[in-house]
């Protein structure tokens, strides 16, 4: 069934579905009214010689100057085409087609102006699978990601290029083929199209996706090494958190625990230490304020897909055209980057407790490194420089891009989002995550191998999962392909999937 656009409830899962899935979409009858409605006012304005920003205007330094009605004409193509300025590698499709998700539910709230044929051509491109060519960088967030979705914007002159059916084609016959008209654009419509922070939103949404799945695996990891290390389990108790009222943390103890239950280290017939080191003992207080963090970042993302991010905003109940800054993608970016720190925190503790379990003075009586070969092996020694090196990279990504504004245009532009670079630091730093989390799960599994205990039953699933991508490592082999292996097993979920289908849902 197709998801229905109209400008409310586009939850991240939704979007996730049309960016990734293909999911075909719908623009609400309702929201095409409104869009008809909104496009009536803008005539009758143009008509009456009423000066709006970006319909009769220039737009940023110029938009002092006036003009005339043949200049109107042309504008939004010359918009269009200065507009389209980014460079380098193209955006991957799945960003691209979130952002035009992201666009179409915004003209649905009827506050752009533009035709309705813009909008009805972007649902098309969707669902017939025409995808812009767009630069991944060039845009700082404000007015909008003005670069990219510029990009976008050409097909709906028949220029620029496009992706079908696995092709890059020039942008008229990529549409031809797909047998979408080219509306072109009129007064109002390019700049309608462009003026919003949405291929930033999409990233950021899609990036929601992966790290709440993420931090779920992290738990799952968690109780594999927490297992194998021989910890003391009293810190998961649920009153212990309960009494604090984190509800990450009640959530993430919680989830840990489910995945032990059943475990010999439960019924006190495994001897364990008194106290912990912190990077065991203070999982769910880690993990859960991560948790807490992407909800906020999840929840500030979810307003800017349903809200009116654009410039200028007209209100056909009272015919009224507001110029202002609903296009800052401030809103987005700044809780982004917490929710990028919060999953760099969070690896950061996987590689404490792969420390733990590679070093025979920390690990409970683990062979140093998880081989039984000592001296002639060296086990998963090298590992950790991985998971090091890895994690390093996203500290340097945790330096906000936020605070880093440089003005442009004149100055007329003078404070910028850089939501953009935050959203491209993220994928990097989920991406490197999955790595890092790969190596801890390996590990565990192979501490888990060593050990002579019946182990919980969610952890054995995950051991059993990892064990389907990775043999037990009895002599020393190139680790490579395994960490690669386990890199995408965590990219896949299928660890938590398996773990949910054993045990139930982590939540």
């Amino acid at each position: 069934m197709a998801i229905v656009l109209d400008g409310s409830g586009l939850s991240i899962e939704k979007l996730e579905r049309i960016a990734r899935r293909g999911e075909t979409v719908e623009l609400a009858p309702r929201a095409l009214e409104r869009i008809r409605a909104c496009r009536d006012l803008l005539e009758r304005k143009i008509e009456a010689g009423e000066i709006m920003y970006g319909v009769n205007t220039g737009i940023g330094e110029f938009s002092e100057i006036a003009l005339n009605e043949e200049q109107v004409r042309d504008f939004q193509k010359y918009l269009i085409y200065n507009h389209a300025a980014g460079i380098g590698d193209p955006a991957p499709i799945d960003y691209v087609r979130g952002a035009m998700a992201g666009r179409i539910n915004v003209h649905a709230h009827g506050h752009s102006g533009c035709r309705p044929e813009i909008t009805l051509t972007l649902v098309e491109m969707l669902n017939r699978g025409v995808t812009p060519f767009v630069c991944q960088k060039g845009s700082v967030g404000a007015c909008g990601d003005l670069a990219p979705m510029s990009q976008i914007a050409l097909l709906l002159l028949g220029e620029g290029q496009a992706y079908y059916r696995g092709e890059l084609l020039p942008g008229a016959e990529a549409l031809g083929r797909a047998g979408i008209p080219v509306p072109g654009l009129k007064a109002r419509d390019g700049l309608a199209t462009i003026n919003g922070s949405n291929l930033l939103t999409a990233m950021s949404a899609l990036s929601i996706f992966d790290m709440q799945r993420w931090l779920k695996q992290a738990e799952i990891a968690s109780a594999m090494s927490l297992e194998a290390l021989l910890a003391n389990l009293k810190p998961y108790t649920a009153q212990l958190h309960e009494v604090r009222g984190f509800k990450g943390a009640i959530r993430s103890a919680a989830a840990i625990r489910k995945c032990i239950e059943g475990s010999d280290l439960m019924t006190g017939k495994v001897k364990t230490r008194v106290q912990d080191a912190y990077s065991m003992r203070s999982t769910p207080q880690v993990i859960g304020a991560a948790h807490d963090a992407v909800a906020y970042a999840r929840s500030q993302v979810e307003i800017e897909l349903n809200g009116v991010g654009d410039n200028p905003i007209f209100f056909p109940d009272t015919g009224a055209c507001l110029t202002g800054a609903n296009f800052q993608g401030t809103p987005v970016s700044l809780p982004m980057e917490l929710a990028g720190q919060a999953v760099t925190m969070v690896s950061v503790l996987s590689e404490r407790r792969l420390n733990r379990l590679l070093n025979p003075a920390l690990s409970a009586g683990l062979p140093a490194f998880l081989t039984r070969g000592a001296g002639m092996f060296s086990g998963m020694m090298l590992s950790q420089y991985t998971a090091d090196t890895l994690i390093v990279e996203q500290r340097i990504l945790c330096a906000p891009a936020s605070v880093a504004s440089i003005p442009a245009a004149a100055d007329q532009e003078d404070f910028v989002s850089m939501g953009m670079n935050t959203a491209l630091k993220n994928a990097q730093i989920v991406d490197n995550a999955h790595g890092i989390l790969g190596i801890e799960l390996m590990a565990a599994a192979q501490a888990l191998d060593l050990r002579d205990f019946t182990p919980g039953q969610g952890t054995a699933t995950a051991r059993k999962t990892v064990r389907s991508v990775v043999d037990f490592l009895d002599v020393d082999r190139p680790l490579a392909p395994d960490h690669t292996a386990m890199k995408e097993l965590v990219r896949s979920c299928r660890v938590l999937e398996t773990v949910e289908k054993e045990i139930g849902p982590l939540d």
